[in-house]
């Protein structure tokens, strides 16, 4: 059998299991492995776009130096001679060393009806209303202050180039102004440089402005016509015009695409670089594919082995299972043999148990009643003689509490006699309130006849008969009081003495009683002694029994433990069978689908 089939052979759980793990770990190389060589290419490309810019800005310097350099050669010429004949001349020298540039020209501070003049190395004849004290880069170059201005991109006349104007203020010995010294380039020249640049097939290099508008492109129709933010493949929305050409260079790369800006020198003018990754990235990605090629047959060749490992595997299995199979039949059935003897001798003594268990039982029960008995007869007994004691605390208490009740009726006829007392004097109070008054009337007739020196003395005795009605009215009320407190004391008395009697009463009933008491405490002192000597006996036999339920009941648990212990082999060995017969079961499912 070849080791195709025996990989076919497999079921499809065994396969998962040797291919998926394998699978998993191949995936997390191989995108671990592709992600840090992206990180390397990106890194790489950034490097090489960073040089693609150094050398343009080189480059473009390059192609700006010469006129600068023409400029200030000429300017410090005219500085020293002013005369119009000898700077033609020079101009016209200048240009043929310079070929690159396209008009050579100087014009004076004056204006032509002040008296000025502009001239070129071609002879330009300028008409009759140009001032070109009014062009951009005249007013740049005297704003400058003598150093280099570059004017925006313009078309020169006549030949209708487009030019960039290089202009420098040019002053006389006494550092007065007199005039400005200007080179237009031609920006096809620009384009030359830059076409020289070569990076990759789709990668493209531009000069542009503060804007975007291009100043170099590859369509000379494009030029100063079409702006880079519009044609080009950069998010406008994260990168606008004003923050993409804010001076700054910059490098990065966005989904498929690297872009790059740089500022050339100290002009408003920028170089822009784009272009596809995949110009840098194809052979690489070659090798990655090589990789994960190889990776992938690497997979397969494991899967195979493996797969051929398992089924030898497997057939060995399947040995072994056949035999743990007859094994665990032979053990199953002694197993359940010695359960079957263990579950018989556990069901005899389990009745011999059930039989003691009872009779302990009820032994238990007897004892327990005899011992409630005993301890309600001592209860009882106790309960007698504290009964006993409360009834002569109570004897006493009683011959106490008349006592007391007669003493109670002696007071009470005593705050009667004090009573009486209290009414003579109320009386004698009575009188003097009367007295007073009768005298307190004189007083105020006595006073009102004496007039005004008697008016105070009239107030005094009107208070006066005041107050003594205020106490006969208070003598009033106090005697209606002391009429109440005398019918009050009257019924108490009545009630006292009627109290005394049912008192006495009780004390010969309780003495009776007490008697009674004493009978029943002897009987119940008894009981309890017989009680006490019944509950030792049958506790005695209580506990004989229980030693014998003991040895029972161990000998039980015992029997309980063999017979569980039989019973997890036979459970132990079914698990066996069961497992041996899947193991078989497998291995012939697996032999059907070779076959």
């Amino acid at each position: 059998m070849t080791a195709n089939k025996k990989f076919f052979s497999l079921s499809l759980k065994q396969i998962l299991i040797l291919v998926v793990p394998l699978v998993i770990v191949a995936m997390y190389t191989c995108i671990s492995f592709t992600f840090i060589a992206n990180k390397i290419i990106e890194a790489a490309i950034l490097r090489v776009v960073d040089g693609i810019n150094e050398k343009i800005d080189g480059e473009v310097r390059l192609t700006f130096e010469p006129p600068a350099i023409a400029l200030d050669t000429l300017a410090d010429a005219i500085s020293t001679d002013q005369n119009p004949r000898n700077i033609s001349n020079l101009v016209k020298s200048a240009s043929k060393s310079y070929p690159q540039c396209l008009r050579i020209s100087y014009g004076t501070a004056a204006t032509r009806r002040q008296g000025g003049y502009i001239l070129s190395n071609d002879d330009w004849e300028s008409p009759a209303d140009f001032d070109h004290t009014a062009t951009d880069w005249f007013k740049g170059a005297k704003d400058a202050n003598g150093k280099i201005f570059a004017s925006e991109p313009h078309a020169v006349q006549p030949s209708g180039e487009t030019c960039i104007t290089f202009a420098r203020s040019v002053f006389n010995r006494q550092n007065e102004f007199i005039g400005v010294i200007s080179a237009d380039l031609m920006l096809k020249n620009l384009s030359e440089v830059i076409d020289k640049i070569k990076v990759s097939s789709n990668t493209t290099i531009n000069l542009v402005d503060g804007t975007g508008t291009y100043l170099t492109h590859k369509d000379p129709d494009a030029i100063l016509q079409k702006n880079y933010m519009d044609e080009g493949k950069l998010d406008k929305k994260k990168y606008p015009a004003a923050l993409y050409f804010n001076g700054s260079t910059k490098a990065f790369i966005q989904g498929k695409y690297f872009f790059a800006v740089r500022r050339i020198g100290v002009s408003p003018w920028f170089a822009v670089v784009d272009g596809h990754v995949a110009d840098f990235t194809s052979t690489i990605n070659k090798y990655l594919y090589a990789i994960i090629s190889t990776v992938a047959v690497l997979i397969l060749a494991c899967v195979v082995l493996n797969a051929v490992t398992q089924t030898k595997t497997n057939k060995r299995e399947k040995k072994v299972s056949d035999k743990i199979f007859t094994e665990m039949q032979n053990l199953i059935v002694a197993a359940k043999e010695n359960a079957a003897t263990a579950q018989d001798q556990s069901a005899a003594v389990k009745e011999i148990v059930a039989t003691m268990e009872d009779n302990t039982a009820q032994s238990e029960n007897i004892s327990k009643k005899i011992v409630d008995v005993a301890d309600v007869a001592k209860n009882t007994s106790g309960d007698v003689v504290t009964g006993v004691t409360y009834l002569e605390e109570n004897v006493k208490q009683l011959t106490e509490i008349a006592e007391a009740n007669q003493k109670t009726i002696d007071g009470i006829k005593s705050l009667g006699d004090r009573i009486e007392n209290i009414w003579d004097i109320v009386t004698l109070i009575n009188s003097v309130a009367d007295q007073a008054k009768i005298i307190a009337f004189n007083a105020e007739l006595e006073a009102s006849s004496a007039g005004e020196a008697g008016r105070n003395f009239h107030i005094v005795a009107t208070e006066i008969r005041r107050l003594a009605d205020g106490i006969i009215d208070g003598t009033k009320e106090i005697k209606s009081k002391i009429t109440e407190i005398q019918q009050s004391s009257d019924s108490l008395i009545l009630a006292s003495e009627s109290g005394t009697e049912k008192i006495q009463d009780g004390v010969e009933n309780a003495k009776n009683l007490e008697k009674r008491f004493t009978s029943i405490k002897n009987a119940s002192e008894v009981t309890a002694g017989s009680a006490g000597e019944i509950t030792k006996i049958i506790q005695q036999q209580a506990m004989a029994s229980e030693q014998i339920l003991i040895t029972l009941k161990q000998i039980a648990g015992g029997i309980e433990n063999f017979s569980a212990a039989t019973e997890n082999i036979s459970q132990a060995s079914q698990n066996l069978k069961m497992i041996a017969g899947e193991l078989a079961q497998q291995h012939e499912n697996a032999a059907v689908e070779e076959e």
